[in-house]
């Protein structure tokens, strides 16, 4: 039997991630949130566009470039549109279909590419958003407190992740960590 850390992603000491140990709410809301992200990042790494588009298992549509293009929406749609109150349509709803991001998550390098922009231009916009608001308190556009929004948002990306780890290990074997 090999080492325990041959099949994860990386070994701890090169681990991106925090992990815990942050001081304060901000800091702790923030920083696991920033986890998360990297989590999902790390899932993805060293996959090709068909590795990133195999879905999992049928009649499901998951597949990991289905939940990078999947929460490309849902940062834009909490922190651009609810929280900044940017109009304007949904990343991957075009065309009304509410499961676009999914559906076309396609073994195409041009849409990996397109979705992972648009994934780290939402978190980008999101971060920058975060940081320009001191009270955690404050209430967006759409009525709803920040503070809840960063909790929604480790939420939705530790559900989403659970499920990123069962799509890696079906496809090369690495498991979650």
């Amino acid at each position: 039997m090999g080492f325990a850390w041959e099949n994860m992603f990386v070994a701890p000491h090169e681990d991106p991630r925090a992990d815990g140990g942050f001081v304060g709410e901000r800091e702790t809301l923030v920083g696991y949130l920033r986890d998360q992200r990297l989590t999902l990042e790390l899932k993805c790494d060293g996959l090709t566009p068909s590795q990133l588009a195999q879905r999992s298992v049928e009649p499901s549509k998951l597949s990991l470039l289905g939940l990078v293009r999947h929460m490309a929406g849902v940062e834009q749609g909490w922190f651009r549109m609810n929280m900044a109150g940017f109009p304007g349509p949904r990343r991957y709803r075009e065309n009304g279909n509410r499961d676009e991001d999914f559906d076309g998550a396609v073994a195409d390098p041009a849409v990996v590419e397109e979705a992972f922009t648009a994934w780290k231009t939402e978190i980008a916009f999101a971060e920058d958003y975060v940081d320009s608001i001191e009270d955690l308190g404050y209430v967006g556009e759409g009525g709803n407190p920040l503070r809840e929004v960063l909790i929604h948002m480790i939420e939705e990306y530790a559900r989403h992740n659970g499920h990123a780890d069962f799509l890696r290990e079906r496809i090369d074997g690495r498991i979650g960590q």
